[in-house]
């Protein structure tokens, strides 16, 4: 249950890249490999590179598209053809195939190599996937249409070929190799729909369900349009299953502090499980020339992350002083950092000065919301525990389904919980009065126990001693979910619960 280095998810439009598919990536330069690098119509693109440039370490990349169309590839088969679309859509995805003959000695089977290269023309092989053997006719164990279904780079357009596609000739785009055409598409500005997807097909923000991750930075559709609330809410949702925090864009039209301050009261979304840090911020647009206003959640990820590796969930009190390079876009006075700080909303500054007061990083449940996890420290520490002791809890379904595995289980999280207790992480002078864990017949009943359920509660005293914040752990074979529920004030009060009541 050690702390890792936190992990900030990204979902938005980028300019190439797999859809749908978390992918890892620990630096710009990555980024610009896997996805296509800045791209104006990418809000996304200028998020991650402020992430980086302001600390970030460690980022988790959704490519989301809005009617985005691959390239199609032409291989000539006698008088017809076999074609191939890619797999990623996109104007800057550059496909090549080759066919050959070498070691076949039937008429109907033939070698395929398909690359993805940097760049039109270029030698700069990107992936690349080789098809040895195989073979035209669908009842074979080498169909070509079946093993292409598995490939990343492409896959076959019905109808096929009479025959099988002829050797490739050195004359074309690349020697002994037939490119892909130029009716690749990025399609369209992305919608909350587009963000939102399917639970059932697992897009746009159900593609991060099973996927570990701290912070979640969705930056606005366009330059020009903000998020929905629709996005603002499902994502919300998501992380409070995942145990992480939603970093939300300060809307548009929110000009100066005072703006902010009044139009927060009536803007109809608030969370204990989100952030914003107002002003957005200025910088250079490397592809216009000029300094440009984009939304902050890039940057703000960024900081959050250097924080966090510095001081695991937050200091007391920080300064949330961006990099060289990036400016407020809004000059925000002290006196309007802490009204701002009041209503739960982190100012941002350019500089450090004298005398300046920190303050300590709210939630947006501050000022509207539950005022049990106002504090972004607060918060982290009970997202990061509850997410620890789910992930730590999970070999009990290997285990018979009884009182010693359950015994073995509330030890291992007392442990953890003590530990952290010594290290000053809740309130409370003695065990008793800071946490308690519960793992035996009182929650694991019978009709638990035959549903293959193993429970486990426990509550930590986050604030004040013997008044804690509890989670209930379940286990199942079929997914493990961790949820915030209150008991009986006689069970937690003072001590172990004698009669717990969910």
């Amino acid at each position: 249950m050690a702390h890792r280095p936190p992990v900030t998810a990204f979902l938005g439009r980028t300019l190439k890249g797999p859809l749908h598919r978390p992918v890892p990536v620990a630096s710009f330069a990555e980024f610009e490999r896997l996805f296509g690098g800045l791209w104006q119509p990418s809000t996304l693109s200028y998020a991650v590179q402020q992430f980086f440039a302001s600390g970030g370490g460690r980022a988790l990349v959704v490519r989301v598209a809005n009617g985005a169309r691959a390239p199609t590839l032409v291989l000539p088969a006698g008088e017809g053809a076999l074609r191939l679309a890619g797999v990623h859509p996109g104007s800057r995805e550059y496909l090549r195939a080759s066919v050959d003959y070498d070691g076949i000695a039937g008429e109907d089977r033939f070698n395929l190599v398909i690359q993805r290269v940097r760049s039109a023309g270029s030698e700069r092989i990107e992936d690349q996937e080789i098809f040895r053997r195989v073979s035209m006719q669908a009842d074979s164990a080498r169909f070509i249409g079946a093993l292409l279904q598995r490939s990343q780079l492409a896959r076959v357009i019905d109808p096929l070929p009479s025959q099988r596609p002829d050797r490739s000739s050195m004359v074309g785009c690349a020697i002994g190799y037939s490119c892909s055409n130029s009716d690749g598409d990025d399609g369209d500005a992305l919608t909350d729909y587009d963000l939102i997807g399917s639970a059932g097909e697992r897009t746009g923000l159900f593609a991060l369900g099973a996927e570990d991750f701290d912070f979640l930075c969705i930056p606005p559709l366009t330059r020009e349009q903000d998020l929905g609330l629709g996005t603002l809410l499902v994502a919300a949702r998501l992380c409070r299953e995942r145990h992480a925090l939603l970093i939300v864009d300060p809307p548009s039209d929110w000009t100066s502090a005072q703006e902010v301050i009044e139009g927060i009261r009536t803007w109809p979304f608030r969370s204990d499980n989100a952030v914003m840090f107002y002003p957005r911020v200025r910088t250079l647009d490397p592809l216009r020339g000029r300094e440009q206003t984009f939304a902050s959640c890039g940057a703000a990820a960024g900081l959050l992350s250097h924080a966090e590796e510095r001081h695991p969930f937050g200091a007391a009190e920080v300064e949330w002083l961006l990099r060289p390079g990036l400016h407020p876009a809004v000059d925000v006075s002290d006196a309007q950092r802490l009204r701002l700080a009041q209503v739960g909303i982190n100012g941002l500054i350019a500089a450090r000065e004298a005398g300046r007061p920190a303050f300590s990083a709210r939630t947006l449940a501050a000022g509207g919301g539950s005022p049990d996890w106002a504090y972004l420290s607060a918060r982290r520490l009970g997202l990061w525990i509850a997410a620890s002791i789910e992930r730590g809890t999970r070999w009990v379904l290997l285990e018979q389904n009884s009182p010693a595995t359950w015994a073995r289980a509330g030890a291992l999280v007392g442990s953890f919980l003590e530990t952290l207790a010594g290290e000053g992480a809740f309130a409370g002078a003695t065990s008793q009065e800071s946490y308690f864990v519960v793992c035996d017949e009182r929650i694991n009943h019978a009709q638990s126990v035959g549903a293959g359920r193993v429970n486990l509660l426990f509550g930590i005293a986050a604030r004040r001693a013997c008044e804690f914040d509890t989670w209930l752990v379940s286990h199942h074979p079929a997914s493990s979910r961790t949820r915030p529920v209150s008991v009986n004030r006689l069970a937690t009060a003072g001590g172990a619960p004698e009669a717990l009541r969910l």
